[in-house]
């Protein structure tokens, strides 16, 4: 009787210890990438495969429609850059800031010490607040700015606010109606004043210093991307890696994709979309309005764009 009951302990213990390695494994597998990005929980102790969620070392922070995306997916080319897929408007959306510094390492992705973080939210660029948010963050942090002419940014920017709101079924007013009262540039218009380059970077500067803010030439990018990519890499101060051979020019989409270990990637299919209908003559005194303020920006970078 008693080595049957001796028996049974025995038996007892090996199942609890067996249930406890399987409870292990379970959590191990639960932590990866993909479901800790969506937790709270964001202390820097979290870890997956020796890998840790980090505050970003630099920042996309603009402009909206500027090639944001395209910036992003390039540099992510860099085998030393782990980028956050998701745009995470930390730092202008209260709702979001309110949250910590805690939450927004949780939105990040998980990388290696020897990697950079990297983020990006085109809405930092015009928000006042952000300047003095992000620099409350990381003093040191890298901005990366790419620009476009201001312009054409209107009409890209009103081109997807239309699409977004025809695929909800919902009315819009046409370009000119906004951009013109009268005969005359309507200044109130919001897409016009996100366009307003040297006002934005005004506030920046006040907070941080030029040399810590790169300029990437949005046009320049989707013409040719290689250059504007070794610039970054440069202001990154991170090694070459990025080649001319990881760009192809694709014919059908009429940009630029990415070239990969094999794989060819290609942006989605809303870059690129052909721009809402704008007349000559508005577009000629959006061009006119523009001169002055474009004339400010380039003296703020020290450098000039080819725009309208």
């Amino acid at each position: 009787m008693l080595w049957t009951v001796l028996l049974a302990l025995l038996v007892l213990v090996l199942l609890q210890t067996q249930l406890s390695v399987c409870l292990r494994e379970l959590r191990s597998g639960n932590s990866s990438p993909h479901t800790s990005s969506s937790s709270s929980s964001s202390s820097s102790s979290a870890s997956y495969n020796g890998t840790q969620q980090r505050l970003p070392g630099a920042i996309i922070i603009g402009v909206r429609k500027g090639g944001t995306r395209a910036l992003l997916e390039m540099l992510n080319l860099h085998p030393d850059i782990e980028v956050a897929k998701a745009e995470v408007h930390y730092f202008n959306v209260e709702e979001h800031y309110r949250r910590g510094l805690s939450w927004y390492r949780s939105q990040m992705p998980f990388s290696l010490p020897s990697q950079l973080t990297v983020e990006k939210t085109p809405g930092y660029f015009s928000a006042p607040l952000v300047p003095a948010r992000v620099w409350d963050m990381n003093p040191a942090v890298r901005l990366l700015l790419i620009v476009r002419d201001p312009a054409e940014r209107v009409v890209s920017d009103y081109t997807q606010v239309l699409h977004n709101r025809l695929t909800r079924h919902k009315p819009y007013q046409p370009l000119e109606e906004l951009i013109l009262q009268k005969g005359h540039i309507n200044p109130k218009y919001k897409a016009l004043q996100r366009s307003l380059y040297h006002q934005h970077l005004s506030r920046w500067l006040e907070v941080f210093p030029r040399d810590q803010i790169h300029v990437v030439d949005g046009d320049a990018l989707i013409q040719d991307p290689f250059p504007e990519l070794k610039k970054a890499e440069r202001f990154l101060e991170l090694p070459p890696k990025i080649n001319a051979s990881n760009f192809y020019y694709n014919t059908t989409k009429g940009f630029y994709c990415m070239l990969t270990a094999g794989h060819d990637k290609c942006l989605d299919e809303s870059k690129g979309r052909p721009h809402a209908p704008l007349s000559t003559r508005a577009f000629k005194k959006l061009c006119h309005y523009f001169r002055k303020p474009n004339k400010l920006f380039f003296e703020m970078v020290g450098r000039s764009f080819s725009w309208c």
